[in-house]
């Protein structure tokens, strides 16, 4: 008869047979998870993204396109940009970013990145392209822009979208800050004077009636002196600052043609402020560097009107010279005088200091700050005290000067030291009666006036802004007058000078 085991023989059997499992399993047990806590593991499937992330090249092209809006532009050339102003681009931390820039017309531009310290440098001929190449290293929203002064103003830019993180930077001890003094460049050897002499203006109109008038002007961009030793980079009307007078009567059809000179480098229009019509001509005459434009007004105000540049950066073009005079006279005409001068006064806003040896920068920020270093009459500094441009008349005649600011930012008080203005034509109104006796009269830019006097003494005049620091920055002119003394009028003790300024 067999013997049966005790119960309690049996559960300690079986509680070692247990122990024993247990103490050889665990192991297998903790490493082998289901397979969803396996795919819910976020630091795993982090990594695995990360791995798998590689830097690539992003290659966008771009066209520069004027007339559109806005009136000067990038649009996109293919891929998901196409056809788009100023598309957006994208990329993602360490890609290498490659952007191809075409020039759709003869204008100068160019495509500027600064924080990526890349730009295309300049393109000029039509159809001329260039490509810049960088590492996208750091993330944020980035402007890509045409440095030309006034082309970002008025829409050349957009926007490059850089994604992910910062990579760790190392940390560098900083170099000590060393000054940095600009280069001038020589004076360009060549330069030409780009005074307009003030004698050289169309005769009077006379008493006649309306006619169709026909007026050719050309915007030359040329190398011209700005003082001794001192040039700069102009824009003009037919090579001079300001450009020719242009003389007509009221209810003339004038048609009036703009030659942009092959040599230029940016477009250029016309803006008269004679003109009844949308932008005063700009709208029909934006001309590209070896083209023509035209249209046709009819005159229907008389007055001293100016005209100027209106191609962005408009205060940048006049600035650089590009304004003048248009006389719209009245039936019968003005009443004769013996002289007529023709006269304006501007800014030159250059990166240089006033006095600068060399060819000098323009300074577009100075410009938008209102910190001009040169005040000039005519185009350069001192250009009407030099005997070649100096006003001459003599003693009993009669003087008219058409005078007229082109700016683009300041104000004139002009006056004449020594004279006393007999007729001022305010604000260049040709219809209302003129002022009388006046000493000084304000011109604000892209105003004009008139003004009338009788020469009784012989002598230097001198024709002045009267904020008269600006005598200081090139701002003056001579009118010298000839004949015999007058010492009823002007006598004194001793020997006088030539101004006593």
């Amino acid at each position: 008869m067999n013997k049966q085991l005790s119960p309690n023989l049996v559960a300690a059997i079986l509680i070692g047979f247990t122990i024993l499992f247990l103490a050889i399993l665990p192991v297998r047990i903790q490493l082998v998870p289901n397979d969803v806590e396996a795919q819910e593991t976020p630091l795993q499937s982090e990594s695995i993204a990360v791995a798998q992330a590689e830097p690539k090249v992003v290659e966008y092209t771009l066209r520069t396109i004027l007339g559109q809006t806005p009136p000067m532009a990038y649009i996109g050339v293919g891929g998901d940009i196409d056809g788009q102003i100023n598309p957006s681009l994208s990329a993602n931390v360490g890609d290498t970013v490659r952007i191809t820039v075409i020039n759709g017309d003869p204008v100068l531009h160019d495509l500027t990145i600064d924080e990526f310290n890349v730009t295309t440098g300049d393109l000029l001929l039509q159809d001329q392209s260039a490509t810049v190449e960088f590492i996208a290293d750091n993330p944020g929203d980035f402007v890509y822009y045409c440095s030309t002064p006034g082309h970002r103003e008025v829409g050349m830019w957009g926007t490059l979208t850089i994604t992910g993180e910062a990579p760790a930077q190392a940390v560098h001890a900083s170099a000590p800050e060393v000054a940095v003094i600009p280069t001038v460049v020589p004076a360009v050897a060549d330069a030409v004077s780009v005074v307009h002499d003030p004698a050289d203006l169309p005769a009077p109109i006379g008493d006649r009636g309306p006619t169709d008038v026909r007026v050719d002007l050309s915007a030359v961009e040329v190398n011209g002196v700005l003082a001794d030793g001192t040039t700069y980079r102009y824009f003009t009307f037919d090579g001079t600052v300001p450009g020719p007078m242009i003389r007509v009567r009221v209810g003339d059809t004038v048609e009036l043609h703009v030659r942009n000179d092959t040599s230029s480098q940016l477009q250029h229009s016309i803006d008269l402020h004679a003109v009844t019509g949308p932008g005063g001509g700009a709208v029909y005459t934006q001309t590209n560097p070896g083209e023509e434009t035209t249209f046709t007004f009819k005159t229907l105000a008389p007055g001293v009107y100016v005209y100027h540049c209106a191609t962005p950066s408009v205060a940048h073009h006049i600035a650089n010279g590009m304004f003048g005079l248009i006389v719209v006279e009245p039936p019968g005409g003005l009443p004769p005088v013996d002289r007529e001068f023709y006269v304006m006064q501007s800014e030159v806003y250059s990166v240089e200091p006033y006095g600068t040896q060399g060819h000098l920068t323009f300074d577009h920020a100075a410009m938008l700050d209102e910190r001009p270093q040169y005040f000039v009459f005519n185009g350069a500094a001192n250009a009407l005290t030099a005997d070649e441009y100096a006003l001459r008349a003599n003693v009993g005649e009669t003087v008219r000067i058409f005078f007229g600011v082109g700016g683009p930012n300041f104000i004139s008080s002009f006056h004449v030291i020594g004279e006393i203005f007999d007729r001022v034509y305010n604000y260049g109104s040709l219809t209302t009666p003129p002022l009388t006796d006046v000493q000084t009269t304000l011109v604000p830019p892209g105003g004009a006036t008139m003004v009338e006097f009788r020469l009784e003494v012989p002598g230097r005049y001198i024709l002045v802004d009267h904020a008269l620091a600006r005598a200081e920055r090139g701002l003056a002119g001579y009118l010298y007058a000839e004949g015999e003394e007058n010492p009823a009028i002007f006598h004194g003790e001793g020997a006088a000078n030539d101004s006593g300024h």
